[in-house]
């Protein structure tokens, strides 16, 4: 999955003043405007315009257009105009992959949009920035520009200078963490980043281009899912746009994942049409790192159906392309597909020479699953060597990252419910805040309206009526404040219960596998400690500790209440009571107390005999009661 380009009328919209339009139809008319127009600043805002029509349907006439912008803004001092320029060199750079060169225009880019203080410029430079160290697979600095730019957001109203419009875009934000979350397996994360990036889109956008965008994001997640179908839907509704505004770079995107669709659907022959397009876009317009990609897929294709020479020739153009960039960090994937080519063909030594260079290249990397694949692949070639003893030490190399990517996936799954928590709980503190505030506002107008009455000398009556009157409404500001505190503290409750469940769900299917892959392998040390690991976690009080502070600050003196009522009930026998409070159903309880749903039902027929309930007696309505 690559990444993902932030579309330039970010940069129009983010760096431009107001009066920049959205026309993406007129260019005859605008080159016309232009050529009659003297220097002046609103010549450069035309040529602004004129960048719109022809960033990805004539790139290179786009980049010869954004030096003229640069030497007629710095002719005429204008700074914001010699910084669109420069953030559209920039993005002509980025999207032929050659990144020095982006990285030093949106370096001089974010230099000028901060001594002008420009939010907007700000925010599409940082973007820029992340979008550059995604590209190199550095995901954790490209996720701090992003950090800062969901940190001016949410202090927007802090900041003096800044305009609404700046934050017009702030869904590229989320766009970019949904890319690095889909990339490091947090589909879940990634899935939440997408939908805020396609709500920003929608609302505060409103354009069709970026709606797009957010659909071939969504349709990559679906692939992840599994749900193709899905996906190609995503992808036809993203090229339908693409091809109506014409914008070359993601026609080439869509038809180039269609492709892919139709691969995991087992059909290559429909792929090969959507590849074939795909490349002949990129490879006219030079997109190199999409063409080298399409080719691999159409490589791939061509191998499915037996068609060896074409396959062979659509993966030595992927190379050839690969080779040209200044980091091909993708070519791994293209000598693994060679490697699978030729060992169908019954050529191990062949295959053996290209996966040895993808093992090399994915070690480096650290990209498992590659590395993982190519290992596999070359135990087939050594054994139809009958090389065993080496073929038998790829395939127990290939095992070994098999588990790893194992146990990795069902750490980020984990990872991932503590950080949707995280991100839930920060959410609610932050709507509980704007309540605080809106209380404070309201005593800081009554205590100046009782100034303004006094100073005026009204009669103490009156003010006594209007602070009566005044009183009642904080009364109820107040009451808000506090029924919203209870609010988020059952809100907090119960996400830390359910995430409570579902790392206990997760931990005991992570503890099922490695028990079923204990039972095939001679060796079971290892599989021990990890049973053992998970254990201690299922197991681990901590995690209850923190669940009743919680339940005790919703429900208070529910505890106490049941032990006087009911002092022979046990602790456990509590612990399922409190549950039972938070209405949970009997799976979450289950998951929750780490046992069976057998033996869910067990115990409420146990509590119910020592609660003294008859058949007929309701065992929730007297929980709720209590």
């Amino acid at each position: 999955m690559k990444s993902k380009i932030i579309c330039w009328f970010l940069v129009v919209c983010a760096l431009s003043p107001p009066l920049c339009g959205q026309d993406y139809k007129n260019l005859d008319s605008l080159l016309n405007a232009y050529n009659k127009r003297s220097t002046d600043t609103i010549k450069v805002n035309i040529a602004d315009r004129i960048l719109q029509n022809l960033t990805y349907t004539d790139p290179e006439r786009a980049y010869k257009f954004a030096h003229e912008m640069v030497k007629m803004s710095k002719q005429l001092d204008y700074k914001d105009g010699v910084a669109r320029g420069l953030n559209q060199i920039s993005s002509y750079f980025f999207n032929r992959d050659e990144l020095d060169s982006a990285y030093y225009y949106t370096k001089a880019t974010y230099d000028m949009v901060t001594e002008s203080q420009n939010i907007g410029g700000i925010l599409t430079s940082n973007t820029r920035f992340a979008n550059l160290y995604d590209r190199q697979n550095d995901f954790e600095t490209a996720k701090q520009y992003l950090a800062a730019n969901l940190e001016i957001y949410a202090n927007k109203d802090t900041i003096s200078y800044a305009r609404e419009i700046d934050f017009k875009f702030i869904g590229s934000t989320y766009y970019m963490l949904s890319e690095i979350d889909l990339k490091q397996g947090r589909y879940n994360l990634a899935l939440q980043n997408g939908l805020k990036a396609l709500r920003e889109y929608k609302d505060r956008a409103k354009n069709q281009l970026f709606v797009a965008d957010a659909h071939v994001l969504l349709g990559q997640i679906e692939i992840k899912l599994e749900n193709y179908k899905s996906s190609i839907g995503h992808f036809e509704k993203a090229y339908k746009v693409y091809n109506e505004f014409e914008d070359l770079l993601w026609q080439s995107d869509a038809l180039r994942f269609i492709g892919e669709n139709l691969m995991y659907l087992n059909k290559p022959e429909e792929a090969i049409k959507y590849l074939q397009k795909a490349i002949d876009i990129s490879r006219e317009n030079k997109f190199q790192l999409k063409e080298a990609s399409a080719y691999n897929l159409l490589g791939n294709a061509y191998t499915n159906l037996g068609k060896f020479p074409e396959a062979i020739n659509s993966l030595k153009k992927s190379l050839e392309v690969y080779s040209k960039m200044d980091n091909p960090t993708e070519i791994h994937k293209t000598y693994t597909s060679l490697g699978l080519l030729y060992n169908q063909m019954n050529q191990p030594d062949q295959a053996i020479t290209y996966l040895e260079e993808s093992i090399r290249i994915s070690d480096s990397l650290k990209a498992l699953p590659q590395t993982r694949s190519a290992y596999f692949e070359r135990s087939k070639a050594l054994r139809k060597k009958r090389e065993y003893k080496s073929a038998l030490d790829d395939y127990i190399k290939f095992a070994q990252l098999n588990d790893s990517l194992f146990n990795v996936r069902k750490s980020q799954q984990i990872e991932e419910m503590r950080a949707m928590f995280d991100i839930e709980t920060k959410e609610q503190q932050i709507a509980l805040q704007e309540k605080e505030i809106t209380v404070l506002e309201q005593k800081a107008s009554i205590s100046n309206l009782q100034k303004l009455l006094l100073g005026i000398g009204l009669l103490l009556s009156l003010i006594g009526f209007y602070a009566v009157r005044q009183k009642i409404k904080r009364n109820k500001l107040e009451k808000e404040k506090v029924d919203a505190e209870l609010a988020f503290k059952k809100k907090e409750l119960t996400t830390h219960a359910l995430n409570l469940a579902r790392k206990n769900e997760t931990l005991e299917n992570l503890k099922l596998k490695a028990q079923e892959l204990k039972d095939k392998e001679s060796s079971v040390a290892g599989y021990n400690q990890l049973i053992h690991s998970i254990n201690f976690d299922l197991q681990d009080d901590n995690n209850w500790q923190n669940f009743s502070r919680y339940f005790e600050e919703v429900h208070k003196d529910f505890n106490s209440n049941v032990k006087t009522k009911y002092p022979d009930v046990t602790s456990n026998e509590l612990r399922l009571l409190a549950l039972l409070k938070m209405n949970l159903s009997s799976k979450e309880i289950a998951n929750i107390l780490n046992i069976s749903a057998e033996g869910i039902k067990k115990a409420r027929y146990r509590l119910r005999k020592k609660l003294d309930l008859t058949t007929e007696d309701s065992l929730q309505d007297l929980v709720l009661s209590l």
